[in-house]
């Protein structure tokens, strides 16, 4: 049975440990999956991710931005995301469309009907059946990765990532049937056993 789950949040939130998580209890069980991640997943999004987080010296306009991150995400879609559901697994994305619209839509205030057609292109309209979001105060998030070399995202300014956050709970709010919103100050543990529940769910509907 394929499925295809994302998983979403502001920095910091800790997606990747429960995306890795959730691909290593799936794993055990022998249902057959696959975990990727945006910008990158390909080759070619690879390259693309290096220049949206580490460029030095240049000033990436927001429109690029949102091009740069649907060009990545068309690659992913096309020779990763689909094949994989086609092929009866299940597919785990670190960060999906939703990022475009929570950074560059909500973030950095570009038109939102425009990031979302933008989005909808590069996805060939391609939803997830489940979106997990961890959400959490956003100078938590920051705390957490101020000990690491931050990239152009995270040095952006708290009104940046409040945008961000608000845009995820709007969108959470706007499609509550998609959506799994977790509070991600629980413990590693705590927040697993929750996405655990919602995801056995749909394995077994």
């Amino acid at each position: 049975m394929s499925l295809f789950i994302t998983f979403e949040g502001g920095e910091g939130s800790g997606k990747s440990v429960q995306a890795k998580e959730l691909y290593r209890r799936l794993s055990q069980l022998a249902v057959p999956v696959l975990l990727t991640h945006e910008p990158g997943g390909t080759p070619f999004g690879k390259k693309i991710g290096r220049w949206l987080k580490w460029a030095k010296d240049t000033d990436i306009s927001p429109l690029t931005e949102l091009m740069l991150f649907n060009a990545s995400r068309a690659q992913l879609v096309a020779e990763v995301i689909q094949p994989g559901l086609k092929s009866g697994k299940v597919v785990i994305s670190d960060r999906y469309a939703d990022s475009t619209t929570a950074y560059q839509g909500y973030g950095r205030g570009l038109d939102l009907a425009m990031v979302k057609a933008t989005n909808k292109a590069a996805t060939q309209g391609l939803t997830p059946n489940l979106t997990v979001l961890l959400d959490m105060l956003v100078e938590e998030g920051l705390a957490r990765k101020r000990t690491k070399k931050q990239d152009r995202f995270e040095r952006e300014t708290l009104a940046f990532h409040h945008g961000v956050r608000e845009g995820y709970l709007r969108m959470a709010a706007d499609e509550p049937e998609r959506w799994l919103v977790v509070d991600a100050s629980q413990s590693k543990e705590k927040i697993a056993n929750i996405i655990w529940q919602r995801v056995s769910q749909l394995l077994s509907s």
